[in-house]
């Protein structure tokens, strides 16, 4: 079968929602009482691509200063990354630059990354203006939405589209190294639910790093 060894990861300030695009996309359920993150956290989910069925597991990091050790390990090893910032607090997105430079310098070269401006239903209270947003996205080579994990609004597009550019980029090397291999394909399944890494610890770290 069709295996990707790696992960989607979301990253961003404490506070900007990244714990709540993760259940509204995963279990369509939002937590108006969500807690910071502590360390790491995951979830799990299918959709369809091209006829496929992927598995995409994804993480969802810790904001604060004090767990960036943890969480940029998984950096390593990602193949997407969903940047966040709050439209609401122009803070968020002026640490945009930072998180950047930080997903450089740790993950993959060929990382496939989105920056995602949140919270859009507080149209009232906006300060990141949209195209000043896009603008810097176009300049990074990012990809752009803004959701709202509140209302739903574009969290399944934000989602589905990054992992899509995700699968057709891991699929056409796949089929590559098949070629090159002399492999037969595989089955319809694409699975890209393995951590960023298997030192046979993580489990055991997960279990101190769940919401408390």
């Amino acid at each position: 079968s069709l295996a990707w060894e790696n992960t989607v990861v979301l990253i961003g300030d404490s506070g900007v929602g990244k714990s709540n695009l993760l259940s509204r996309f995963t279990r369509n359920e939002f937590n108006l009482e969500s807690k910071s993150t502590i360390g790491v956290e995951f979830a799990t989910r299918s959709i369809q691509v091209d006829g496929k069925t992927i598995k995409a597991q994804i993480w969802d990091t810790a904001g604060q200063e004090r767990y960036r050790a943890i969480t940029s390990a998984y950096y390593r090893g990602a193949v997407g990354a969903l940047l966040v910032y709050d439209i609401a607090k122009h803070l968020t997105y002026e640490n945009v630059e930072r998180w950047l430079k930080e997903l450089r310098d740790h993950a993959d070269n060929n990382i496939v990354i989105m920056l995602v401006g949140n919270k859009s239903d507080l149209r009232h209270l906006r300060a990141v203006p949209t195209d000043e947003a896009r603008a810097f996205a176009e300049k990074n080579n990012l990809s752009f939405i803004e959701t709202s994990a509140l209302d739903s609004t574009n969290v399944e597009e934000a989602f589905k589209n990054i992992l899509t550019e995700i699968y057709r980029i891991v699929s056409q090397k796949q089929i590559a190294d098949r070629s090159a291999h002399d492999e037969s394909p595989g089955n319809n399944v694409v699975d890209i639910s393995v951590p960023p890494t298997t030192d046979g610890q993580k489990s055991n770290k997960l279990q101190c790093c769940q919401n408390l």
